[in-house]
């Protein structure tokens, strides 16, 4: 009895769930101490798991064309707050501001959407 009991607890420590794994890994990557703001083209928005992304093609202070990506939280949050897959498209307008990428790269976690003009909430109730 006592090796069933052992093998059992055994079998389920092995099958259970593992916090580490499961384990988000939210807005470490991000500089959350001060937001800039990104204004320029959507070249592409991608509506899906596990985080939509926007594409933005922006000019820098020179004049330089540089390509951006905001991240935003995922889908069905999202879809809460009113969006849907055509809520920001190809060619529009768009003034993102968030969080930069820690390593500098053109990168933000995206705070808040402005889209020809018009602010979209990120969460429902907001």
């Amino acid at each position: 009895m006592k090796r069933i009991l052992i093998l059992l607890t055994v079998t389920a420590s092995l099958f259970g769930p593992r916090g580490p794994v499961l384990a988000h890994h939210g807005q470490a990557a991000y500089n959350m101490a001060a937001s800039v703001t990104v204004t320029g083209i959507v070249t592409e928005f991608q509506f899906a798991n596990p985080h939509c992304i926007v594409h933005v093609d922006a000019k820098a202070e020179n004049g330089e064309l540089q390509k951006w990506q905001g991240e935003l939280t995922s889908p069905n949050h999202l879809v809460r707050a009113g969006w849907n897959p055509h809520s920001i498209n190809a060619g529009d307008q768009i003034a993102l501001t968030g969080w930069r990428a820690k390593s500098g790269a053109n990168s933000l976690w995206i705070t808040k959407t402005v889209v020809n003009g018009h602010e979209l909430k990120t969460a429902a109730g907001t």
